[in-house]
């Protein structure tokens, strides 16, 4: 999209002669799922939030609905590139993602999608989402720096366990450690599983299951080999989560996850204004818009470049800084949590910036060390 076209949404008090920064917002208003609907009208009334604390009167934002299939996002998508969206804020889930993307790509208008399949991500696709890759590579990155070389996994079927397992192995390759045993979570074959985990030489074990299955798991652990006393229990940002806290079989287990109560500003932002708490996922809307906000003052039409949105110096959003990689996919600055009884204890703080620090000069002694590396921020 290149310049102002006849039939693009204009508002009654936004005079001609100017060019309004039109936002599309694409989410599963009618879907068939009714907690994906009161999920889409919490994001909705986040990005609404986000337009409201921006202060732009120059910003409107113009809703469509993705329903339920890929073709309703799609249509979704073109109505609003017709009323002349210069950046589209959603879709939800990766099937529409693939769906809208192409359609976006030919009027040159940049997707922020909600989406936690890195896959979609890429060429005009940014997925301002909670990825399980950000979790694994910062849990990684910690074990690796407390002295922890051998990792050994236990992942759910399907999808999210393949996700898990892969970034676990580029992880520990690029971090100088190694994967020594990945298992699959299965009733019927956990106990086998556990005891080739235990038998492996794995320091840390990383648990990707959360709720029940969680749950279910955590007393069978020292039952079938897992001792404490030698492997590290993590996890990832399933285990965000009260119930866990009680499990005596977790405890003193770490995981990545935005810090405690870092939301709570737009938590009690949301409240006021609409009465209820927001589901999780509603600060994702509301941190995609307040990103088109910062960077509406540039030139119309030109305002969402790849450069822009990848400036490496991320923005803060409502749960920790964040940025887009030149890949599509999205970083995060995550805390290290460790399980306790009564909460969850910060244990290595999340960072405040994406800057590395500066590793000093080497002394001018005779000696061969050299300085340590600076921590990484995940």
């Amino acid at each position: 999209m290149l310049s102002e076209e006849p039939g693009f949404l204009r508002l009654p008090n936004q005079p001609s002669g100017t060019n309004p920064v039109r936002v599309g917002l694409l989410l599963p208003y009618s879907n068939g799922s009714s907690q994906t609907r009161y999920l889409a009208t919490a994001m909705m009334k986040a990005a609404q939030l986000a337009l409201f604390d921006a202060g732009n009167p120059n910003i409107t934002l113009i809703s469509a609905d993705e329903g339920s299939t890929p073709d309703s996002a799609a249509n979704g998508a073109r109505s609003l590139l017709a009323q002349g969206a210069e950046v589209i804020v959603g879709p939800l889930f990766a099937a529409s993602v693939s769906a809208v993307a192409p359609i976006a790509h030919d009027r040159a208008v940049p997707v922020i999608a909600f989406s936690t399949d890195v896959k979609k991500a890429g060429n005009g696709v940014y997925l301002l989402s909670f990825q399980p890759e950000n979790e694994v590579r910062r849990t990684v990155s910690y074990a690796v720096e407390t002295g922890h070389k051998h990792f050994a996994a236990l992942v759910s079927p399907g999808a999210y366990g393949d996700h898990i397992a892969e970034a676990l192995k580029a992880d520990t390759a690029a971090m100088g450690a190694d994967v020594v045993a990945v298992e699959r979570l299965d009733p019927l074959t956990q106990a086998d599983a556990l005891h080739r985990i235990a038998a492996s030489n794995a320091d840390v074990l990383i648990v990707a299951a959360g709720g029940n299955a969680l749950r279910g798991l955590a007393p069978a652990l020292a039952e079938n080999g897992i001792d404490r006393s030698k492997i590290k229990l993590m996890g990832t940002g399933l285990w965000d989560d009260p119930s866990i806290q009680k499990e005596a079989a977790l405890e003193g287990g770490w995981f990545a996850a935005p810090s405690p109560e870092a939301d709570s500003s737009f938590v009690a932002k949301y409240k006021a204004a609409y009465g209820s708490e927001p589901p999780q996922l509603a600060s994702l809307a509301y941190d995609a818009v307040s990103l088109v906000a910062l960077l509406s003052h540039g030139t119309p039409y030109h305002r969402f470049t790849d450069s822009a949105l990848t400036d490496p110096n991320g923005f803060a959003g409502v749960e920790g800084i964040l940025r887009f990689d030149p890949d599509g996919t999205s970083e995060r600055g995550l805390a290290i949590l460790a399980v306790e009884p009564d909460g969850f204890r910060v244990v290595d703080p999340a960072p405040r910036t994406f800057e590395k620090p500066a590793t000093p000069p080497p002394e001018k002694t005779t000696s061969s060390l050299t300085p340590r590396s600076p921590q990484s921020g995940g």
